[in-house]
């Protein structure tokens, strides 16, 4: 287990600037172009495969550096370039790690690779969990896989809402219900193949924010996929399904995880590191800004009205990175979350990318308002931190059910 520190070393702090340089360079400048485009912008994620970046490789290091901030300082600095497109560089990471929390050896070694592509054929892949009727709500999810067990293959129907990816993505992996009568208990997670029959792209959604990620329905219309392609493995599947059933409880009291809650806790910290890397490229602009900008014959920081602003918006910043921080070292050293430290870190670090943001397009004032400068689009942003991978009612939801022992459906 590693010992925890707030100091970088060598290696982390190289890939730090290597990682700052690319958003710096090519995010940055293609930031605007493809917000107003609402597209994908797969010229950028081709950048960042040809430099490694956009890779199994790089993923894999920085998801098992043993300090457990590999991933978190690569989200703060990717989206300090912009939301959007890095949601799109990093998009594929949310269905690996359902591969990686869910699934067997053969399974990680088989779909992940598939999920990125190469450098000179770059892929996508999408996590579906979320439904027109079950957003927060996971125990309502209608989506239903039925085992074919004369033919070996699982039969999937549904519909899926605000896929990242969705319908482009080479990989899909979808959450279905196989016993609905045990609520999320009886969910389990599935990799549709390429060129699957079946699957579709329904509607794209026109977003708020992080337009340059594309987002949008996934309708599944009598899918089948090979019983391989059962994340963990049928067997595993039973068991988990008739401890269920016959309400055991594991060692010490641990509820039985559901296929998504596994996936999502393991992501919360990454998403917490996100709004960290968006509010500080706020906060940065809005400092700047008011050390040149003067009114009355003087810089506008020398104001206590901006100055407080400006230290306010410092410290959360910082305070969100170290719960980041935190919470990625627990996960990465086996330790429990026992007050939701998960939770508590992208519940923290979301609403202070709100507010940091809000706050920034208050110090440029009518500047802040305009598309001219990045401020105005860093805060319609930030919005989604509150929203998406479990909301911050949600967050909240689940601090405070774990800190009173109340399970957690």
């Amino acid at each position: 287990m590693a010992e925890f520190t707030m100091e970088l070393n060598d290696e982390q702090k190289e890939v730090r600037d290597w990682l700052h340089g690319f958003a710096a360079d090519v995010i940055r400048p293609a930031a605007a172009e493809w917000d107003e485009r609402e597209e994908t912008p797969w010229p950028v994620i081709q950048e960042a495969a040809k430099v490694g970046i956009y890779s199994l490789d790089f993923y894999a290091q920085q998801y098992f550096d043993p300090t457990g901030l590999g991933i978190p300082m690569a989200m703060e600095e990717l989206f300090w370039g912009d939301a959007g497109i890095a949601l799109s560089i990093v998009g594929t990471g949310l269905a690996a790690v359902g591969v990686l929390a869910n699934g067997t050896e053969e399974q990680i070694g088989t779909w992940i690779p598939q999920m990125y592509g190469d450098a000179t054929d770059v892929k996508v892949a999408a996590f579906c969990s979320s439904e027109p009727d079950a957003g927060s709500d996971v125990a309502s999810m209608r989506t239903r896989a039925v085992y074919d067990e004369a033919n070996d293959e699982w039969v999937i129907n549904g519909t899926k809402t605000w896929a990242t990816n969705g319908g482009i993505a080479n990989v899909h992996v979808v959450v279905a219900s196989v016993d609905p009568e045990l609520g999320s208990k009886g969910h389990a997670s599935f990799i549709i193949p390429p060129g699957t029959r079946g699957l579709a792209q329904g509607q794209k959604f026109k977003k708020h924010g992080i337009r340059a990620s594309h987002t949008a329905e996934v309708v599944l219309d009598d899918v089948r996929v090979p019983g391989s392609c059962l994340l963990g493995g049928k067997e595993k599947l039973d068991e988990r399904l008739a401890r269920a059933r016959e309400k055991a409880k594991a060692a010490g009291g641990e509820r039985v995880k559901n296929a998504a809650m596994a996936t999502f806790e393991a992501s919360r910290p990454a998403v917490g590191a996100m709004a960290v890397g968006t509010a500080r490229a706020a906060y940065e602009v809005a400092l700047e800004y008011a050390r040149t900008r003067e009114q009355f014959g003087r810089p506008i920081i020398d104001n206590q009205g901006v100055a407080f602003q400006l230290a306010d918006m410092r410290t959360q910043i910082d305070a969100a990175r170290l719960l980041v921080w935190r919470a990625s070292w627990m996960a990465i050293s086996g330790k429990r979350f026992t007050a939701a430290e998960g939770s508590m870190s992208k519940l923290f670090a979301s609403e202070t990318a709100k507010k940091v943001t809000a706050q920034a397009i208050q110090i440029l004032g009518g500047n802040g308002y305009t598309r001219e400068y990045p401020v105005e689009r860093m805060h319609r942003d930030a919005a989604i931190y509150t929203i998406f991978e479990g909301t911050s009612e949600i967050q909240r939801l689940v601090i405070a059910r774990t800190l009173s022992g109340m399970p957690i459906r």
